[in-house]
C-alpha cells in the first residue's frame, strides 16, 4: 500500500478523535448511490458543519440487510442537535449509550456509529478533501489533499507509486479499516487506476 506520511496520519487521528459520531438508519434498501444521496440530503437538512464526516454501513442483522449511516462532527453540542432532530422522524438513532426508534433499526445505528467510531468499518462519502479528488490525479495527490490514508491496489501486495494516475471518475469511496481509511484501486487503461467502486449504483446488499 502507498500511504501518507506518519506524522499526517498522527494529525489526521487526532482529528478525528474529537469527533462525535450519531447512526442514523432508515432501512434504506436500495442502492448505494441513492444511500450516497440520502446522507448528503440529510447532512444539508440537519445543518452539519462543512467538516463532518459521512459514511455508509451494511447491515446484515435483522429482516434484510440494509444500509444504515453514520455522521461525526466535532463537537458534542453539533452531535446532540443532530440527534434531537432525528429523533423526530420515524429511524433509527444512535448516539454513544443513547438509543432511539423502532428496536431493529436502533440497532442498526448503534452498528454504524460503533463502527465509525472505532474505524473498523464504513465507507465514506462525505470527509476531509474529498470535494478535490474530481478528474484525473496522482496517487500522491490524494494523500496530500484528502483524508485517505493510504491507496491498495487489488490483488498487488505492494501499494502504487506516488506519482501514479488514478483516473476518479468523480467518485471515491475509501473504507474505514483497522483504523485507517483505504483507498482501494484496480489497474485501468494506459496504466492509470480506478477506485474498486464504480458510479453506477450499487444494491445495498453488496459486501461493501
Amino acid at each position: 500500500m502507498t500511504e501518507r506520511s506518519e506524522r499526517s496520519e498522527r494529525s489526521e487521528r487526532s482529528e478525528q478523535s474529537e469527533r462525535y459520531v450519531v447512526g442514523v438508519d432508515t432501512g434504506h434498501g436500495g442502492a448505494l448511490r441513492e444511500a450516497d444521496h440520502l446522507l448528503r440530503g440529510l447532512a444539508v437538512e440537519l445543518g452539519l458543519p462543512d467538516d463532518a464526516w459521512g459514511c455508509t454501513h451494511h447491515v446484515r442483522e435483522g429482516r434484510r440487510p440494509h444500509t444504515a449511516l453514520s455522521f461525526a462532527v466535532p463537537s458534542e453540542r453539533a452531535a446532540r442537535a443532530a440527534w434531537q432532530r432525528l429523533r423526530e422522524r420515524e429511524f433509527g438513532v444512535a448516539l454513544g449509550a443513547d438509543r432511539h426508534g423502532p428496536e431493529e433499526l436502533a440497532t442498526g445505528a448503534a452498528h454504524a456509529a460503533a463502527e465509525h467510531e472505532a474505524r473498523t468499518g464504513g465507507r465514506a462519502v462525505l470527509y476531509t478533501g474529498s470535494e478535490a479528488l474530481t478528474g484525473t490525479v496522482t496517487v500522491a495527490r490524494v494523500l496530500a489533499l484528502s483524508a485517505v490514508d493510504r491507496v491498495a491496489v487489488l490483488g498487488a501486495p505492494d501499494g502504487p507509486e506516488p506519482e501514479r494516475r488514478i483516473v476518479t471518475r468523480d467518485h471515491v469511496r475509501p473504507e474505514w479499516r483497522d483504523g485507517r481509511l483505504v483507498l482501494t484501486t484496480m489497474p485501468a487503461a494506459g496504466g492509470t487506476l480506478v477506485p474498486f467502486e464504480v458510479p453506477d449504483p450499487t444494491p445495498c446488499c453488496a459486501d461493501h
